[in-house]
């Protein structure tokens, strides 16, 4: 039984071809494509609002020249939301549950975060390794520590992603099979379950939003601590 509750976070498998790039690929087709209309749908119309409204909050204490990221960070918050939310349809898979992807999402764009810091101010991005006023003595702790905590951002993008969604997808699992033991036995307490899994449920979903929040709001952060 404690295997069947992690069996929903393989990758799925059909014949022995792994189906991980059909999961990432299929619900962007529920997603509006824009037209050569003069006046959008409402699904379009929403959709570039919402954009819209996530770069602005993203990029005004920015300087212009972070602003080339904003077509790449709202591909990537969109992309983590779609993913996030997939694996709350029943007979689906959660990509952003295997701590593989999310790593292989995380490192490549933290990596572009601090080449850029490194290219266009490399004195600036070096100081953040050293606070001003440290003894002498504390110098190279404080380096390696500093370094440390640098390179662990990626890792800390990552786990903390599959983290939350392996929690709360682990957690429904639970209490749904909590529900359906106590249904013949004590059928006013697996009402009382059955709600409460619609509640977490609902929770779910909006930390499903927030996780996808979060990574983007860190990589932006990082994006302008370099800039």
């Amino acid at each position: 039984m404690i295997l069947s509750f992690f069996d929903q976070f393989s990758s799925p498998v059909l014949y022995g071809i792994p189906l991980m790039g059909l999961a990432i690929a299929a619900p962007w087709i529920l997603f509006p494509s824009p037209s050569i209309r003069w006046f959008s749908n409402r699904s379009v119309g929403a959709q570039t609002w919402a954009l819209s409204v996530f770069v602005r909050q993203i990029f005004s204490p920015m300087s212009p020249f972070a602003h080339k990221w904003a077509a790449v960070l709202s591909a990537v918050m969109v992309f983590l939301l779609v993913l996030n939310m997939l694996g709350l349809l029943p007979y689906t898979f959660t990509p952003t549950t295997q701590l593989s992807m999310n790593l292989g999402l995380a490192f490549p764009l933290w990596m572009a975060t601090a080449i850029i810091g490194m290219r266009n101010q490399p004195t600036k991005s070096l100081a953040h390794l050293l606070p001003e006023g440290t003894p002498t003595l504390l110098i190279p702790i404080l380096i390696i520590i500093e370094t440390i905590s640098l390179f662990i951002r990626p890792f800390a993008l990552g786990v903390r992603l599959t983290a939350n969604l392996t929690a709360g997808h682990l957690l429904i699992q639970l209490i749904a099979k909590a529900g359906l033991v106590l249904m013949p036995l004590m059928p006013a307490v697996a009402a009382l379950t059955t709600g409460l899994l619609f509640l977490l449920t609902a929770l779910e979903v909006a930390v499903a939003m927030i996780q996808a929040y979060v990574f983007v709001l860190l990589l932006s952060l990082y994006l302008q601590e370099n800039v």
